[in-house]
C-alpha cells in the first residue's frame, strides 16, 4: 500500500547548478573556466547511485585488522567498496591536487587561474554526499605544500600524489599509480599543544633535511590511517621536527606503524581515525630539524579551509533536504512551504547558508590570489581563521533546525539528517577548536599589522549600501584599533563580530538583495529572536524560503 503525502527522495539532481549562490561565486572569484566541469561533477554527485555510496559507507564502518591468522601484524583498515568509490570519484575529479599542480610539468598553481576556487567548490559538492572520504582527499593536497620544504621527497612522492588515479594498494610509492598522505601531530598528553609531544626521532647516518630517522612514540589521532604515508611531528636533536613516514618502505616491507584501535567517533563514521604506535619506524625529515611546526603549518592551513568548506556544504545539504520536504509535504490544506511561519524558518536557514557559502568562496578567492597579491595573502591569513571559527559553529544549529523541519522522518537514520547532525561538531574541533582559532586570530593581529589593514580594507568594500552593515564595520574597526588587544577572554566575541561584519559587507556587494537586506537587519541590526524563524514578517520571506528548494532555483 502506497502512502500519500510523502515527499520523494531528493536525488538525481545537480548539487552544483541547483545551489542558488555557488556557481555565481565560482565565476566571481575567477573560476568561470571550470563551471562546466563542476556542473558535471554536481550531476554525478547528486545521482541516486553516488548518494547511496555515501549512505552505505556510513552504515558499514571501517574495520581494523591488527594481525593475520598466523599472528603476524597487518595494521590494515578495511573499508566498504562504497568508500573506495567515493574516493575514486573525488580523486578522479582532482579534488586532492588540482589546486596545486598546473599541468604535466608539475608546476605550482598560477594565481588567478581559478583552479583553487573550483577545487573548493568541488569539495563543497562532494561533502554533501559524504564528508568522511574528504579527510584523506584534503590532507593529500595539503601535504604537497609541506613537501615543498624538501624537494627530494617532493620529487619522489609528488608525481604519485598529483595523479588523478586512486590506488588503494599497499605497495611502495614507486609502484603506485596514485598516493594519499595523512598526518599525525597530536599525542595524549598535549592535544593541540604539540610542543608537549614526546615521540622521539633518532638520525640514521647523520640525518639532516631529507635524511632518514627512526621514530618511536605514540600518536593519539591518526587521520585516515589507510593513507600511503603520514606527516608526523616528533622531537629530533634540535627540536620538534616534521617527518614523512610511509606505510610501506622502498624495499616492500611494512614500516612498523602499529594501529592500536580505531576511534569510536560521534560522526565521521565512514572515515577511520586511529591511535598508532611508532616502533622504531622509518621516517624522512621534511625541512630542517626544529622547524616542524613551520613546515607543517601550510598543510594545516589548507585542511583548516576544508573544514570550513565541509561545514558550509553540510548546511546547504541540510537546508536543501528541509526545503525539499516542506515543498512536497502538505498539512492543514496546503504545502508547508506556503505556511507563513514555515517560510520564516526556511528563509532564516537559507540566509545563514547563503551567507556561509558566500564567505567561504570569497576566502577561496583570497587563497587563489595570495601568491601574487600581498593583500589577498594577508586577508587569507586572518580570514581563514575567522571563517573557520564562525561557519563551523553555525552549522550545528542550522542542521538541527533543518532536521526539525523534516520532523520525525528527519530523526530517523534512513534520512541523511542524523548523519549531518552528528558530523557537524567535527569541523569546529578538527584543525583547531574554537579557542585555538580565536587565539590564532589574536596572534595574527598582534604580530602582523598588515592583516588588520587587509581585513579592514575588505570590510570597507561593502560600505555605503546599508546602515546596519556600516555600523557593524565601524564597530569592528574600533575593536581592531583598540590599545588593548591582549584580552584573551574577549577573543571569541571579537572573532564573531569580525565574521558577521565581513559577511554583511560581502552580501550587500554580491548577494541576493532580499537575502542581504534581511541578513543585515536581523544579524547586524538586532531585529531577530533567539531561534531561527524569528525574522520580521515584513521581510520577503517567501522569496528567500523558496531559494532553499533545489527544484525551484
Amino acid at each position: 500500500m502506497t502512502a500519500a503525502n510523502q515527499p520523494p527522495p531528493l536525488q538525481d539532481y545537480n548539487l552544483f547548478t541547483s545551489d542558488p549562490v555557488l556557481a555565481q561565486a565560482v565565476e566571481r572569484e575567477g573560476g568561470a573556466g571550470e563551471l562546466e566541469e563542476l556542473a558535471d561533477l554536481g550531476d554525478r554527485a547528486g545521482s541516486a547511485e553516488v548518494i547511496e555510496w555515501g549512505n552505505i559507507a556510513n552504515r558499514h564502518e571501517p574495520e581494523l585488522r591488527t594481525h593475520d591468522r598466523f599472528g603476524d601484524r597487518l595494521d590494515e583498515v578495511e573499508y566498504h567498496p562504497s568508500y573506495h568509490s567515493l574516493l575514486d570519484l573525488s580523486v578522479s575529479a582532482g579534488l586532492h591536487s588540482r589546486h596545486y599542480d598546473a599541468g604535466s610539468d608539475g608546476s605550482r598553481s598560477v594565481a588567478g587561474d581559478g583552479r583553487y576556487v573550483a577545487r573548493n567548490a568541488g569539495m563543497f559538492v562532494m561533502a554533501q554526499v559524504d564528508v568522511g572520504h574528504g579527510c584523506p582527499v584534503s590532507m593529500t593536497g595539503a601535504a604537497l605544500y609541506a613537501l615543498d620544504h624538501q624537494p627530494d621527497l617532493a620529487a619522489t612522492w609528488g608525481p604519485a600524489i598529483r595523479t588523478s588515479r586512486y590506488d588503494p594498494r599497499l605497495v611502495p610509492v614507486s609502484e603506485k599509480s596514485g598516493a594519499l598522505v595523512g598526518m599525525s601531530m597530536t599525542e595524549r598528553q598535549g592535544g593541540s599543544d604539540v610542543r608537549a609531544n614526546t615521540t622521539a626521532a633518532v638520525a640514521v647516518n647523520g640525518g639532516g633535511p631529507g635524511g632518514e630517522y627512526r621514530l618511536t612514540g605514540s600518536k593519539w589521532f591518526v587521520s585516515a590511517p589507510m593513507c600511503d604515508a603520514f606527516l608526523v611531528l616528533a622531537y629530533a636533536e634540535r627540536g620538534l621536527s616534521c617527518f614523512l613516514v610511509p606505510r610501506v618502505l622502498p624495499d616492500g616491507s611494512r614500516n612498523p606503524l602499529h594501529l592500536m584501535r580505531l576511534k569510536d567517533k560521534l560522526g565521521n563514521r565512514s572515515n577511520a581515525s586511529s591511535e598508532m604506535e611508532l616502533v622504531d619506524a622509518a621516517g624522512w625529515l621534511v625541512g630542517e630539524e626544529g622547524r616542524g611546526i613551520a613546515t607543517i603549518i601550510d598543510m594545516v592551513s589548507g585542511t583548516r579551509l576544508d573544514c570550513t568548506t565541509w561545514a558550509a556544504a553540510m548546511m546547504r545539504q541540510a537546508v536543501a533536504q528541509a526545503g525539499w520536504h516542506v515543498t512536497h509535504r502538505s498539512a492543514f490544506g496546503s504545502p508547508l512551504i506556503n505556511k507563513p511561519l514555515m517560510q520564516n524558518v526556511m528563509a532564516d536557514l537559507e540566509i545563514e547558508t547563503e551567507a556561509a557559502t558566500t564567505l567561504l568562496m570569497r576566502l577561496s578567492g583570497a587563497f587563489e590570489r595570495a601568491g601574487a597579491d600581498p593583500q589577498e595573502a594577508a586577508l587569507a591569513r586572518i580570514g581563514a581563521a575567522v571563517a573557520k571559527y564562525w561557519i563551523t559553529k553555525r552549522s550545528s544549529p542550522v542542521i538541527r533546525e533543518a532536521l526539525e523541519c523534516v520532523g520525525g522522518n528527519g530523526y530517523v537514520e534512513e534520512s541523511v539528517m542524523p548523519r549531518l547532525y552528528r558530523e557537524a561538531p567535527l569541523n569546529s574541533i578538527w584543525e583547531g577548536s574554537g579557542n585555538v582559532i580565536a587565539l590564532d586570530v589574536l596572534r595574527a593581529i598582534r604580530r602582523s599589522p598588515e592583516v588588520v589593514d587587509a581585513f579592514t580594507a575588505e570590510l570597507d568594500r561593502g560600505r555605503g549600501s546599508d546602515t546596519d552593515v556600516d555600523l557593524a564595520i565601524d564597530w569592528v574597526k574600533g575593536l581592531l584599533s583598540a590599545d588593548d588587544m591582549n584580552d584573551e577572554a574577549g577573543a571569541r566575541r571579537l572573532v564573531e563580530s569580525m565574521a558577521m561584519a565581513w559577511t554583511g559587507s560581502l552580501l550587500v556587494q554580491v548577494g541576493d538583495p532580499a537575502v542581504a537586506e534581511t541578513y543585515a537587519r536581523s544579524r547586524l541590526g538586532g531585529d531577530w529572536g533567539i531561534e531561527f524563524g524569528t525574522l520580521a514578517p515584513d521581510n520577503d520571506l517567501e522569496l528567500i524560503a523558496k531559494r532553499a528548494v533545489p527544484a525551484l532555483v
